[in-house]
C-alpha cells in the first residue's frame, strides 16, 4: 500500500543504521523522502536504495547543530515541492563516560546534536506545517531516556528532555492537524551494537521480553505507522519499542 502517497518527508540522520531504514520505509509507502545528513557519500547509499526498490528521494547535506544551515534545508525542501507533510527528527550521537569522568565537550557535544539540532529543525517545520495545516512530526528519542543507563547522563538527559519537547509541541500543534509524537528505541542492530562482544549480546538479549535486539526496521516499521493514516489520532505518546527492555 502507498499510504503516503504525494506526501513530502525529511528525515535527519538518513545516512545510516535507523535513519536509513526510517527513510526506506516512507518512501516504500509512496513519500517522496528528503535524505538529511552530514556524510554526502553515506547519503548516496540510502538514496540508491530507495531508487533501486523505485522509490522517490533526494539528499540534504547539512548539520543540525547550525541552526541556519537547518533552517535553510527545510526551506529548501518546501521549496522545490511545495510542501512537507513529515519530519522524522532522528539525528543525534552519544559520548558515553561516568559522569564524574565526563568532559564538559562531550556533555555540549551531544545537547547540541540530540536535542539543540530537534529545535533547529523542527521550528522552521512546524511554521510550514501549520501554514499548510496539516503535518506528521517524529522524534528518536531512547528507551535509555525513559529509564536512565549508567555512562550515558548527557545522551538520557537529552532523550528524556526530548519526551518532554514532544509532549508540549503536541499540545501546540493539535489544533492545525498536526500530531507530535516520540518513538524510544531499545537495544537495535547498528554500528554500534555491532562492536558487542558475544558475551555482552547475550547479557543484552537475557534482559529483554523478546529475546532478539531490535533491527532498524522494526524502529521504521513503528514510524511509518505513526505518521500514516492509522497515527492521525495518537499525539504526544511515547511508543516504546525496546523488545520489553523496558516496561
Amino acid at each position: 500500500m502507498r499510504e503516503l502517497e504525494e506526501r513530502v518527508a525529511l528525515v535527519t540522520g538518513a545516512s545510516r543504521g535507523i535513519g536509513r531504514a526510517i527513510a526506506v520505509k516512507l518512501a516504500a509507502l509512496g513519500g517522496v523522502v528528503v535524505c538529511a545528513g552530514r556524510d554526502e557519500t553515506a547519503l548516496g547509499e540510502t538514496l540508491r536504495l530507495i531508487e533501486g526498490q523505485g522509490g522517490s528521494a533526494e539528499p540534504a547535506v547539512f548539520d543540525v547543530t547550525d541552526a541556519e544551515g537547518a533552517a535553510a534545508a527545510v526551506k529548501e525542501a518546501q521549496g522545490r515541492h511545495g510542501r512537507l507533510d513529515i519530519l522524522v527528527n532522528n539525528a543525534g550521537l552519544t559520548r558515553d563516560q561516568i559522569l564524574v569522568r565526563m568532559k564538559p565537550g562531550d556533555w555540549r557535544a551531544v545537547m547540541a546534536a540530540d536535542l539543540d539540532g530537534v529545535f533547529h529543525v523542527t521550528q522552521p517545520a512546524a511554521k510550514i506545517m501549520m501554514r499548510q495545516r496539516f503535518g506528521r512530526i517524529v522524534n528518536i528519542s531512547s528507551v535509555i531516556g525513559l529509564m536512565g543507563n549508567p555512562g550515558q547522563a548527557n545522551y538520557a538527559a537529552a532523550k528524556a528532555a526530548l519526551i518532554g519537547f514532544t509532549k508540549s509541541l503536541a499540545r501546540e500543534l493539535g489544533s492545525r492537524n498536526i500530531t507530535v509524537n516520540a518513538v524510544a528505541p531499545g537495544y537495535i542492530e547498528t554500528a554500534m551494537t555491532g562492536s558487542l562482544s558475544d558475551e555482552q549480546r547475550e547479557a543484552l538479549i537475557k534482559a529483554l521480553a523478546i529475546p532478539r535486539l531490535g533491527t532498524p526496521e522494526d524502529v521504521a516499521e513503528a514510524v511509518a505507522f505513526l505518521v500514516g493514516p492509522g497515527g492521525s489520532y495518537i499525539t504526544g505518546t511515547v511508543l516504546n519499542v525496546s523488545g520489553g527492555l523496558y516496561i
